[in-house]
């Protein structure tokens, strides 16, 4: 499920690929240094604007690449200054990428503390049952390319409201791979894209603040173990024995508990990070006391963090999610063994933020005035 663009991304070529591209035409190797600084230091919206650039060479470039393989459609800022940007690629494909805005003191882009949420894929092929991101199944994999591109589009947006401090280069703190999609199940593209972020030449983001999440798929989480990089990993757990997580979540069949967990923690052991275990909390299905007590023991074994999320209503879903009595009696079974834990308030609830609500109403939306019009 690959989409074959009219002309490859620029934000998926690293600097070796781009260098070895340029010449075969000819030009200098420091061309690629050049051009990649452009995009992500000085932020170039054109080819034109790349004015130490020769002509020819910026003829070249825009017959070649595509500078930006992602439009801004819409922007829903909430309440709680939580912002949806729904991109459209080449295909007319859409996904989403939430920011995340937490106040803080100091120097920067409007003094918050920013997490970005990215995706990886057009839909889900996943099939957890409570999730609007899988409900109209997976139509393709993102290209490293396209997930770069939700960065700068980010970056792009921030630097127009507030200019950015001396030195700052991202505009952003965190990332965090928890969008639209599977991000193990799209690995290459995937760990290309994280390495043109956290490469020098890139954003020179840091691999410590981006954390990758997986509903867990035990080889890719593995593989990623090796990785040399050493990010993050968050597992979306969202129950804490097989006959609850089985229920919700497919991907329990082929990766019950017995593999997941062994696999967690030599993840964690290996990198000696704490590992993020994200669990929904789903009215009647995984809020018992049983469940907070299983999630304990899971998370005092692993070393864990644990982040509990009331869940976000979709359209045409009957989930709902507990009182806020239940969701904290829940989280106190956990803060009684001094397990590390995050009560999350819900972000973005007047905007669609359950992940892939927003894509799923404005394809409806197009699709009625397309109907409309034949």
């Amino acid at each position: 499920m690959k989409f074959t663009p009219a002309k490859p991304p620029l934000t998926g070529e690293t600097l070796e690929s781009l260098t070895a591209r340029l010449r075969e035409r000819g030009e200098p190797a420091f061309r690629a240094s050049q051009i990649l600084d452009w995009v992500y230091k000085k932020r170039a919206r054109s080819w034109d604007g790349m004015t130490n650039l020769p002509k020819p060479l910026r003829t070249w470039l825009d017959d070649t690449f595509d500078l930006m393989p992602a439009t801004l459609v819409l922007n829903k800022q909430s309440a709680d200054v939580t912002d949806k940007l729904l991109l459209e690629l080449r295909d007319g494909s859409l996904i989403e990428t939430v920011i995340i805005r937490a106040p803080q003191e100091g120097v920067g882009q409007d003094h918050s503390r920013k997490t970005i949420c990215i995706s990886t894929q057009v839909g889900c092929a996943m099939g957890c049952v409570f999730c609007a991101s899988g409900l109209a199944g997976l139509k393709r994999d993102l290209s490293a390319g396209e997930i770069v591109a939700q960065l700068l589009q980010v970056c792009y947006r921030e630097d127009a409201l507030t200019p950015r401090a001396h030195m700052e280069l991202a505009s952003f703190d965190n990332i965090v791979v928890m969008g639209m999609g599977e991000p193990l199940a799209n690995y290459d593209a995937l760990i290309r894209a994280l390495t043109i972020l956290n490469a020098d030449w890139g954003l020179g983001f840091g691999a410590r603040r981006i954390t990758v999440s997986t509903s867990g798929l035990v080889p890719k989480i593995l593989q990623l173990a090796d990785e040399p990089l050493g990010f993050r990993l968050a597992i979306s757990l969202h129950g804490a024995t097989d006959e609850v997580r089985e229920k919700i979540m497919p991907v329990n069949k082929a990766f019950p508990l017995a593999k997941l967990l062994p696999a967690v923690k030599a993840f964690s052991e290996k990198h000696g990070r704490m590992i993020t275990l994200e669990f929904i909390l789903i009215d009647g299905v995984n809020d018992s006391l049983e469940q907070a007590e299983k999630l304990r023991d899971i998370a005092l074994d692993l070393h864990a963090h644990v982040n509990l999320i009331p869940y976000n209503t979709v359209e045409g879903l009957a989930w709902k999610r507990p009182s806020i009595t239940r969701q904290e009696r829940f989280a106190d079974v956990l803060r009684a063994r001094r397990v590390s834990v995050t009560l999350r308030r819900e972000k973005g609830h007047d905007i669609d933020a359950a992940c892939g609500q927003l894509r799923l109403k404005t394809e409806k939306e197009r699709q009625v005035l397309a109907a409309a019009k034949t």
